[in-house]
């Protein structure tokens, strides 16, 4: 007559295990499915957007005379079209005026909207939670709503045809007052006790204990601002008529009246305006993602 053997403990504890084990693999190959999706989609997106960019290149290695062939193949591929745009277009003085305007918009906006949220962020008076809604509903206004405004504005002050007129519309911007607060509201009140009890006051506080922890998400917001200001063109087109004043984006759009279908001209302008803001990338892309994820923003 046979026995019937009752499993051990450590029968038991070998089970749990190969079944914990067999858990686990099976998560990580739904893991690594998952990453080569996402890899797949990434890859796509990133053709999507590259293929426009190598088109332009193309064209503007071609000769003018080629440029209207439905073809990747270059039969003398040249740089006249960069040398024709550096030599006989004023984009030198473009680059000057986007680079004074876009820095000068990325100074004001980091000063004044982390002094704006620090306020909103430390300090305690009456409807503050309104100024808060009332600064972050400026997020919903569209920049042209606020053109014509500005045109009479600036025409009334004679301040038309100077970088005065490109610069100021483009410092205030509500939504880098709510990723400094974001970012504010996350530092420990103990900080500004600190600095209280060793007689520091409310804008030295600011000024050499929270702005100096605050560096990632002002690397963060000062380029942000300094790219939205590159890359405007509304406004500056308007604002300036003067050549020598112009920003890239309004130099840019200057050249397709000034060359024709001078199609090679025409994308050599515009890579060479914007291989700055790809630089820019190219170097600050760790403290954007590092201002970013201070401020608890997600995606």
């Amino acid at each position: 007559m046979s026995t019937i053997t009752q499993p051990t403990t450590a029968d038991r504890e070998a089970g749990t295990d190969v079944a914990a084990a067999r858990l686990a693999s099976s998560v990580d190959r739904r893991m690594r499915l998952f990453n080569r999706c996402c890899l797949g989609v990434l890859v796509a997106f990133a053709l999507v957007w590259l293929v426009p960019l190598a088109w332009a290149v193309d064209t503007a290695l071609k000769p003018n005379a080629e440029t209207i062939r439905t073809t990747w193949l270059i039969d003398d591929p040249t740089l006249a079209a960069f040398w024709t745009v550096l030599t006989e277009s004023d984009i030198v003085h473009w680059y000057t005026s986007s680079f004074v305007t876009s820095a000068l918009a990325a100074l004001g906006t980091v000063v004044t909207a982390s002094m704006a949220a620090y306020a909103l962020s430390r300090m305690r008076f009456r409807y503050r939670r309104v100024v808060f809604w009332l600064i972050l509903c400026g997020i919903m206004i569209p920049n042209q709503v606020l053109i014509v405004p500005h045109f009479r504005q600036f025409a009334s002050v004679d301040l038309l045809n100077t970088y005065w007129a490109v610069l100021l519309p483009q410092v205030p911007t509500a939504i880098a007052v709510f990723i400094f607060k974001q970012f504010f509201d996350a530092l420990p009140r103990d900080l500004d006790e600190a600095a209280r009890m060793d007689g520091a006051g409310f804008f030295r506080t600011y000024r050499q204990v929270v702005m100096p922890l605050s560096r990632p998400v002002v690397s963060a917001v000062a380029i942000f601002s300094f790219v939205w200001s590159w890359n405007n063109l509304l406004w500056p087109l308007l604002a300036v008529s003067n050549p020598k004043l112009m920003t890239i984006p309004v130099g840019v759009a200057t050249v397709q009246g000034t060359y024709g279908i001078r199609y090679a001209d025409t994308m050599a302008s515009a890579i060479l305006g914007a291989l700055p803001l790809v630089l820019v990338f190219l170097l600050f892309q760790r403290r954007i993602v590092e201002g970013i994820a201070g401020t608890g923003l997600k995606g």
